[in-house]
């Protein structure tokens, strides 16, 4: 196999295609279909779209070896304020050797740079009458900015792989982890009354006032790899609203909570009813939610994403290793600070997984968010080497 014949131009073209085909969350449909009509063309065995708008691309092993999937997402965050862009957000203009818009970073461009690259793979295999000894996956998947690992799920239910690359930012380095996330309601229940009487109510936001001092107070855990559990409040919403003239009967608080390995739902949830001071007008729980998917079909469930971390020296994370280090790059391990389709992949369904990106985490989301076209290019041999490797060709 040689690397170098990967055609540059046309994956920077293709790419730009990708970041002008606007994806929010639920509105993927563009982009799904420029990804499986160009798996069509570079001669992927099988393409679909599943039931959920994910598309998945296979390349046909043998059945002799591992079998492995690459997993990008192809939602983005919205672009709230385009006035902070100094380029079109949905332009891919090129300059200064990087590539400009949202999805770039966060996080078509990897989806893209990992098409070509198993695209030349598949090529020249078959122009040399091979095949892989394990089945190679790609999967561009729905809805991760808002429900990580849902969608994923869904894929891995159809594909079964044996190991899982995550696809997000590591600026060329392998991820061995991340911090998991959960979504924690604290909800305090009140009684309804006139604001010029509140005494003869119970004033719902008094009564969550409490709990957010002792989340202010609060020591998080804490891993040598992965950092701290910490909680942050995003939310507060009472009840009505507005509330003109009347005592609030309800007030709700939302915790992100960044999770640690071996911490599950019972445990976290019990740390917050610490906080409750005995209180019976107050419940906590994991929150859920159900998303429409652009195909009509609906995914929902527990918002309860968890952490995640491989052995250093885990067969698949050496083998990621020795396939970057043969292609001259220095694949340092590491881990992600933020959230990622792991969190199923590894979390949940336990199947060895690592992360392999372009780009930095600190790049995605922001106005003028951008991709270096190097590490663009740079990935698109990683993914090659990897494939090779742990598939077998």
């Amino acid at each position: 196999m040689n690397i170098s014949n990967l055609d540059d131009e046309a994956l920077i073209a293709f790419t730009q295609q990708v970041i002008r085909a606007q994806s929010l969350s639920g509105q993927e449909q563009e982009a799904a279909a420029l990804i499986k009509a160009k798996m069509q063309e570079l001669q992927f065995d099988e393409v679909w779209i599943d039931a959920y708008g994910s598309v998945i691309g296979k390349v046909n092993g043998t059945g002799e070896g591992t079998s492995i999937l690459f997993d990008g997402h192809i939602d983005t965050v919205p672009v709230n304020s385009p006035e902070k862009w100094s380029h079109d957000p949905f332009g891919a203009e090129l300059a200064d050797g990087r590539m400009y818009g949202r999805g770039t970073t966060d996080m078509k461009a990897a989806l893209c740079a990992a098409i070509f690259a198993v695209g030349r793979l598949v090529q020249e295999a078959k122009q040399a009458g091979r095949k892989p000894m394990g089945d190679i996956y790609i999967s561009g998947t729905v809805f991760e900015e808002v429900f990580e690992g849902v969608a994923l799920g869904k894929v891995m239910e159809a594909v079964q792989p044996d190991c899982v690359v995550i696809m997000e930012s590591t600026a060329l380095r392998v991820n061995i982890g991340q911090r998991g996330r959960a979504e924690i309601n604290i909800t305090a229940h009140g009684r309804s009354a006139h604001s010029a009487n509140p005494d003869v109510g119970i004033n719902a936001v008094y009564e969550i006032n409490p709990v957010i001092s002792g989340l202010m107070e609060l020591e998080p855990t804490s891993h040598p790899q992965l950092g701290k559990g910490i909680s942050v409040v995003t939310d507060i919403i009472s009840s009505p609203y507005p509330g003109a003239s009347v005592v609030p009967d309800l007030c709700r608080l939302t915790i992100d909570r960044r999770l640690l390995v071996y911490e599950d739902e019972e445990l976290v949830l019990e740390q917050y009813r610490q906080l409750l001071y005995g209180k019976k007008n107050c419940t906590v729980e994991i929150a859920e939610a159900e998303l429409v998917c652009y195909t009509g079909s609906r995914l929902g469930g527990r918002r309860f994403f968890p952490a995640w971390l491989m052995e250093a020296d885990h067969a698949l994370v050496r083998a990621a290793q020795t396939a970057l280090q043969d292609l001259g790059q220095i694949p340092e391990l590491s881990v992600y600070s933020f959230c990622t389709n792991g969190s199923y992949s590894a979390g949940v369904a336990r199947v060895p997984t690592i992360g392999y990106g372009p780009s930095y985490e600190h790049i995605a989301h922001i106005a003028d968010e951008y991709i270096e076209l190097d590490q663009l290019l740079q990935a698109a041999k990683g993914y090659c080497a990897i494939a090779a490797r742990v598939a077998g060709l």
